[in-house]
C-alpha cells in the first residue's frame, strides 16, 4: 500500500471516513491499494459477512476488498476523488478529481455515475 502523507480515519455523519491533513491537488494519486480478489464462484459468501459494505466489483469478474484505506472511502454524488482499477497489478488507485483542503473528507461516487443506482444504505446528501 502506498498513500500520500497525512491520510487519517475520522468519524463523520456517514460513519468512518478517510480524511487528509494536507492539501491534495487535482490528478494527485491519493492511494494505491492492493486488493484481495474473491473469485466469482465464491463471491456470494461476502453477503453473509460485515465485509458486504466494503467490497468492489472487479471489472474482470468476481469482487475484491481493497486494503489500506481503500474500502473505507465514503460515497458522494459530488466526489472529490475517483477509483481506477489497475487490472495489470491487481490494485485500486484513488485519484483526486477536485482539490481537497486539509481536514476535508475524501469521497468517491459508488454509483459510477449511474443516476438511478440503488444503494444498500441510506444516502446522506
Amino acid at each position: 500500500m502506498r498513500h500520500i502523507p497525512g491520510l487519517y480515519i475520522f468519524e463523520s455523519e456517514k460513519g468512518r471516513g478517510v480524511y487528509s491533513a494536507e492539501s491534495i491537488s487535482v490528478e494527485d494519486t491519493i492511494e494505491v491499494c492492493p486488493i484481495i480478489l474473491i473469485p466469482e464462484t465464491e463471491k456470494d459468501i461476502i453477503h453473509k459477512t460485515k465485509l458486504h459494505d466494503y467490497y468492489f466489483i472487479w471489472p474482470e469478474g468476481g469482487i475484491c476488498i481493497a486494503l489500506g484505506y481503500g474500502s473505507i472511502y465514503n460515497h458522494s454524488f459530488e466526489p472529490n476523488a475517483e477509483i481506477v482499477f489497475d487490472l495489470d497489478n491487481n490494485e485500486i488507485i484513488v485519484e483526486c478529481i477536485k482539490a481537497i483542503k486539509p481536514g476535508e473528507e475524501i469521497l468517491i461516487d459508488y454509483s459510477g455515475g449511474v443516476s438511478d443506482h440503488e444503494f444498500w444504505f441510506e444516502v446522506i446528501k
